[in-house]
């Protein structure tokens, strides 16, 4: 009998992932003998966790918060984006070298090219200036992005991430009105209902959305966030976070297997179990 490869997210919490539930739907899709767990890492564990995977073989790692600094400094070596952000959110085998990788900016490029969205040329406006901003900001510099906007409450924290592209530079909330692409990359909306938003759980004034624009929040619980709505209304097209998780888990999969997954068949998993969360008061983390 052949013997199951493990691979597993690390991070705290983790208790609320999708991670297990679109990884092993991908690997039975695929028919291939891997399985998929969850360890609730303490932090400032990463590179112990590092050290476990060497000893008992485990054949690939996503990363989540609190680690994901940690595991850069604790791989034997950095893919481009990694190496950019000092951040890793998948660890993979390459030969005996265990290669960190940072798979979210790709998979938010490659969820807008699902949904026929080109970033190449585009304008873009980032709310946020945390983890997930930053993969956006070094994966549309990447891409060819005309613009980046980014609008931050802390200025020193827009202008940090500012960095990491030269076409990028602290905005303001003006900037908003301008953007081809709109990007809610914090975590405000995250887990309230149209139903019980207020205008201070919107990212933006929602007033200055224009039907022009693209609109994407990476938040995905709920996958519909009032945001969305709003912007709807103002006629934009918006696009939910879903789509980045999905993508991102898809790319470290290529990157332990060799091959893309079905990526129709994570989206159905992940729908399936946030349809049975969105009734419930606590929500899914990554």
């Amino acid at each position: 009998m052949t013997q199951r490869r493990l691979a597993a997210l690390i991070g705290s919490p983790v208790a609320h992932s999708l991670s297990p539930v679109i990884h092993q739907a991908a690997f039975d899709a695929a028919d291939v003998e891997w399985n998929y767990t969850a360890f609730d890492v303490a932090a400032g564990r990463g590179a112990d966790a590092i050290a476990a995977m060497r000893v008992l073989g485990i054949a690939g790692l996503s990363v989540t918060m609190p680690h994901k600094h940690d595991v850069a400094d604790a791989v034997d070596r950095l893919d481009p984006a990694a190496a950019a952000l000092r951040s890793v959110n998948t660890v993979s085998w390459v030969g005996d070298e265990l290669v960190g990788s940072s798979t979210d900016g790709a998979g938010f490029i490659a969820a807008l090219a699902e949904d026929g969205v080109e970033v190449g040329g585009a304008g873009v406006a980032i709310i946020g200036a945390g983890g997930a901003a930053r993969s956006l900001i070094d994966a549309l510099g990447r891409s060819g992005a005309r613009s980046i906007r980014v609008i931050n409450r802390t200025v020193d924290r827009a202008a940090s991430a500012c960095v990491l592209a030269a076409v990028a530079e602290v905005g303001t909330a003006a900037d908003i009105d301008a953007a081809d692409l709109v990007v809610n990359a914090s975590s405000v909306g995250m887990g309230i209902s149209p139903s019980d938003a207020r205008a201070i759980d919107l990212p933006c004034d929602p007033d200055r959305l224009r039907p022009s624009q693209i609109v994407v929040d990476l938040v995905y619980h709920p996958q519909h966030t009032t945001w969305l709505v709003a912007a709807e209304r103002a006629g934009a097209r918006t696009i939910d976070g879903l789509g980045m998780l999905i993508h991102q888990a898809a790319l470290q999969q290529l990157a332990w297997l060799g091959a893309l997954p079905d990526v129709g068949v994570m989206r159905s998993a992940a729908e399936d179990v946030l349809a049975r969360r969105s009734r419930r008061p606590d929500g899914p983390g990554r």
